[in-house]
C-alpha cells in the first residue's frame, strides 16, 4: 500500500516489496508468485478500506430515509476516492489487475451495488422517486461519483475553478443536485 501511495500503481513490484520488508528478493514469491498476485492483494486491501468508509457513513445515516442513505453512500465513495486517489485507481481501473479473478474485490463490489439497488428500491417503494427505471438511476449515480473522482485524480478541478479546499463541498453539491433531479418534488402544503 505504501508503494502505491508513493509512486502509484506502476511502482508496485514484488522485488521492491521484498526490499522494503527487509527480506530476500525471492522471499515474497512464496506468497505472491507474480506482480499480478501482489496487485490483487493490494486491491483487496484497498477495497477493504473503501468498504470501511462506506460502512462508517452508513452507520451514521438515518435508517428510514433511503435518499439520505443514498447521499451518505455517494459522499463516502467520493470522500474515500479523494483521500486515496491511487488506491481508488487500483480498485476502479482494470489496468492494474484482473477484477474478475479476485473473488474478494468482485464480491465486495457486488455488495456495494446491491446496497445501491436496495436504497433506490426502497426510495421508489416510498414514492420518493420521479423515475421508475432504477437501473438507469443507479448507473447515472455511479457515473456521477466515478466521474467526479476521476476528475479529481486527473487534476481537472483547477480548470473548473475548484480549489482543493472546495472539492468536498462541490461533491456534496453535485450529489444533492443529482438527488434533487431524481426525487419527486414535495407535495404542496394543504390550504387552510
Amino acid at each position: 500500500m505504501q508503494l502505491v501511495d508513493e509512486g502509484g500503481p506502476e511502482a508496485v513490484s514484488v522485488r521492491e516489496a521484498a526490499r522494503r520488508a527487509g527480506v530476500s528478493p525471492g522471499a515474497p514469491f512464496r506468497h505472491f508468485p507474480s506482480r499480478d498476485a501482489l496487485m490483487n492483494a493490494v486491491a483487496e486491501e484497498a477495497q477493504r478500506r473503501f468498504r470501511a468508509e462506506i460502512e462508517a457513513a452508513m452507520a451514521e445515516a438515518p435508517s428510514g430515509d433511503p435518499l439520505q442513505r443514498f447521499r451518505k453512500l455517494g459522499m463516502a465513495y467520493l470522500r474515500w476516492a479523494m483521500k486515496n486517489p491511487t488506491h481508488f485507481e487500483i480498485i476502479s481501473s482494470r489496468r492494474f489487475f484482473d477484477h474478475d479473478r479476485s473473488a474478494a474485490v468482485s464480491g465486495d463490489n457486488a455488495e456495494v451495488i446491491a446496497l445501491t439497488e436496495h436504497l433506490l428500491s426502497e426510495a421508489f417503494a416510498q414514492g420518493l422517486l420521479r423515475v421508475d427505471d432504477l437501473k438507469q438511476v443507479q448507473i447515472a449515480g455511479r457515473a456521477l461519483v466515478y466521474g467526479f473522482a476521476r476528475m479529481n485524480i486527473d487534476g481537472h478541478f483547477p480548470r473548473w475553478g475548484i480549489a482543493d479546499a472546495e472539492a468536498e463541498r462541490t461533491a456534496e453539491a453535485i450529489i444533492d443536485l443529482f438527488i434533487a433531479g431524481i426525487s419527486k418534488p414535495p407535495a404542496p402544503a394543504a390550504k387552510v
